[in-house]
């Protein structure tokens, strides 16, 4: 049993938001009652995907998914409480997320970031660190199509690299070139996991571009009532 004090929670002048994910989806029902409490809350699901699986498929139907509908519906309209549901896998969700007005009333497809957005991910998750002769546009041109989860992973990488090196925190291009190759080298599972997916062929350049799969980033969210 995890204590609720312990799940991240983000308090402001005129919101909370509570964030449940991992173990915390768990606790649908001890996370709702504290949203009452502290409202005007949110309630964050991330990767709902894991409890809210379509009932008739193989891992679907489990009783989260039934106390989520619950909690989902027994909000009054008096409630100030938001949901908001975060997934990569929107196709699997359970139809009835969406089937009764109040449920999920609106989704919002986030899409994978273009160049800018990617060097400012890459200049985000850089932060601490000291890029010694990085070339950040060969890097953002090797990683068009990848998702923002890639881009932290290969920061990552490249700092075990660094660290392995023993040059700590101090990254060189040829630690994110390695890592680059490394994450592609890790098979389609990876590939999976991390949002993106490799063409199987050169551009002009000789470098292989990445180019965004089916599984697209997918926030849809849902205000309720309490």
């Amino acid at each position: 049993h995890r204590d609720l004090h312990s799940f991240p929670t983000r308090r402001s002048s005129d919101l909370t938001a509570l964030l449940a994910t991992g173990l915390g989806m768990g606790m649908i029902a001890s996370v709702m009652q504290m949203a009452r409490v502290l409202q005007p809350a949110m309630v964050v699901l991330d990767d709902v995907d894991l409890i809210a699986q379509d009932r008739f498929s193989p891992h679907g139907g489990g009783p989260l998914l039934f106390e989520l509908l619950n909690e989902l519906d027994g909000l009054r309209d008096d409630c100030d409480v938001i949901f908001a549901l975060t997934t990569n896998r929107p196709e699997v969700l359970e139809v009835a997320l969406t089937a009764r007005p109040g449920r999920i009333d609106l989704a919002v497809e986030l899409p994978l970031p273009d160049a800018d957005g990617r060097r400012q991910l890459l200049e985000v998750h850089a932060r601490g660190l000291t890029l010694k002769d990085v070339d950040l546009d060969a890097i953002v041109r090797r990683t068009d199509g990848a998702s923002p989860a890639f881009i932290k992973e290969l920061l990552r990488k490249a700092v075990l690299l660094s660290a392995i090196g023993g040059r700590n925190a101090t990254v060189t291009q040829a630690d994110l070139d390695r890592a680059l190759d490394e994450l592609d080298e890790g098979g389609a599972l990876t590939r999976r996991l991390l949002g993106i997916q490799r063409e199987m062929h050169e551009r002009a350049s000789g470098t292989m571009p990445f180019l965004p799969g089916m599984m697209q980033g997918a926030e849809p969210t849902g205000p309720s009532g309490c």
